[in-house]
């Protein structure tokens, strides 16, 4: 089955109402070349609803970068609903990514919240997992992900892959400059399909499994030539829209 390749940039906490609407008016000027991918930006969430409006009308999604895992709206100082993020337009949200677990202390039990509050509000989550160097050094990187994927799939089900992305982020290679050969990507994405799979093949074969980590234009294509990488979660080279748009046209490539 050929799985449609979505890139998704994830700007963090960075951008202004002028960066943004530069960066967006290069992007969406370019992305008409690339009709066989899907394309996502995660701006923060003060420029959701401006960055919305600038992509009305073209091929781009909006996602969000986190949200709540409180089911419902309420007295929850400073956080923000599924609810409302879909109401700005979002049609995706990261959930679980490395930095939410290692600096603000998310569990694999929150993050499984997470993913299925996304999901309840019609958001497509998408998943993030990944080990840190020193649990790669210690040849635990199999079981890290298992028990990150396994939080989710018990508390959701398997069916719930069916509206998710998978997002495999080798910690130590997030901001860096050190990126995980394609051999090292393959090899975890297969085992990723693999976990997927012993509970239901289909849906591990629909899966897309995104690759982040340091991705730039000049080894995006190594990378997503790879049968399990199905795209990428770009950092900090979706700040520049050159380079953005040079990681969409390999992931365009390697559609064909």
């Amino acid at each position: 089955m050929k799985r449609r390749a979505l890139v998704a940039g994830n700007w963090k906490m960075n951008g202004s109402h002028d960066f943004n609407a530069s960066l967006v008016r290069e992007i969406v000027l370019e992305i008409k070349r690339f009709p066989d991918i899907d394309v996502l930006v995660c701006p923060p969430a003060p420029y959701l609803d401006a960055v919305g409006r600038q992509l009305a009308g073209s091929a781009i999604q909006l996602g969000a970068q986190n949200l709540c895992e409180q089911p419902k709206p309420g007295a929850f100082t400073g956080e923000i609903h599924g609810g409302m993020l879909r109401d700005v337009g979002c049609a995706y949200v990261i959930v679980g990514h490395s930095e939410r677990r290692a600096l603000y202390a998310e569990t694999d039990a929150r993050v499984a919240q997470k993913f299925a509050v996304a999901l309840a509000c019609g958001l497509t989550p998408i998943l993030c997992v990944g080990e840190t160097l020193d649990e790669r050094e210690q040849h635990r990187t199999e079981a890290v992900i298992a028990r990150q994927l396994a939080a989710v799939i018990e508390d959701s089900g398997i069916a719930s892959f069916k509206q998710a992305v998978i997002a495999y982020e080798p910690v130590w290679a997030i901001g860096t400059g050190k990126t995980a050969t394609p051999a090292q990507a393959q090899e975890v994405h297969a085992f990723i399909r693999g976990q997927l799979a012993a509970a239901d093949a289909r849906i591990a074969n629909s899966t897309r499994i995104l690759y982040g980590g340091s991705v730039k234009a000049e080894n995006a294509q190594s990378l997503f030539n790879c049968p399990d990488v199905d795209g990428g979660l770009i950092g900090g080279a979706s700040l520049k829209a050159d380079e953005f748009v040079a990681i969409c046209a390999a992931a365009q490539s390697r559609s064909k």
